[in-house]
């Protein structure tokens, strides 16, 4: 048995584009079959026979364009969606901060949406209440843990979101481009929890934009392009790739 902790072998991952029934309902009943087969091909893949595999404690940048398929591939890790064909494995506890945001109540204050996030993430409540202190105090959010999260920016709830799994126990953890909220000392001090838990063992998948944070955090790097595996490999060979790939500033300006 291989001690990988993430597996991905030949996954594809498509949906369904619903687009306007043209010629209204009755065209489309009594079309049914050709309306029906229309549906079916009228697909987008997300991911297009993605293989790859990451090892006990250690970290994998995922890199690539927008639409190059970076949040399905934690949506399918973390099981928030199933593939469409090939096969998904995620051993351990995985923690998921894919989204701002996720999981919270707007009309509940800051401190109760730590409770409800603890909980959904399978500590008990009174686990997610030891840790309460550690968890408002690495927030920064002052005064404003106890107002409802419907009045918090989006660097606020990125604090917030950031800072319940920070004092959590992960096995896995699964990172889409939250780093980039709140000011620079914060996102220093998301960086330093990331590398405490790299120390600890624990595996992660840190999807980012930001090549710089990829270099520093992540011992891979997986560059997606249209749904497909570009690179696979040592993460500053592979993100130099990647920005040697992009058009120069002024060519982009140019274009435009």
């Amino acid at each position: 048995m291989n001690d990988f902790v993430i597996q991905f072998e030949q996954v594809t991952k498509t949906y369904t584009l619903c687009s306007h029934v043209s010629g209204g309902i009755k065209t489309f009943l009594f079309h049914l079959p050709d309306a029906i087969r229309q549906l079916r091909n009228n697909r987008f893949t997300a991911l297009d026979s993605v293989s790859f595999a990451v090892a006990a404690g250690e970290s994998l940048g995922v890199i690539g364009p927008n639409g190059a398929g970076k949040s399905t591939t934690l949506a399918l890790i973390a099981k928030v969606l199933a593939p469409t064909a090939g096969r998904v494995t995620a051993r351990g506890r995985v923690l998921p901060l894919l989204e701002l945001g996720a999981g919270f109540h707007p009309e509940l204050a800051g401190r109760e949406n730590i409770v409800l996030n603890g909980v959904l993430m399978g500590l008990t409540r009174a686990e997610v209440l030891a840790r309460m202190d550690p968890i408002i105090e690495f927030s920064e959010l002052g005064p404003f843990i106890d107002q409802p999260v419907r009045t918090y920016s989006t660097g606020m709830l990125g604090r917030l979101g950031f800072s319940v799994v920070a004092n959590l126990d992960p096995e896995v953890l699964l990172v889409d481009e939250v780093l980039t909220v709140g000011d620079m000392a914060f996102q220093a001090k998301c960086m330093a929890r990331m590398r405490q838990f790299q120390t600890q063992g624990v595996t992660m998948v840190f999807v980012s934009h930001d090549m710089h944070a990829v270099r520093t955090v992540c011992d891979r790097a997986l560059w997606l392009e249209r749904g497909r595996v570009r690179m696979i490999g040592d993460s500053a060979a592979v993100t130099a790739a990647y920005e040697a790939s992009q058009p120069a500033p002024a060519a982009a300006e140019a274009a435009q």
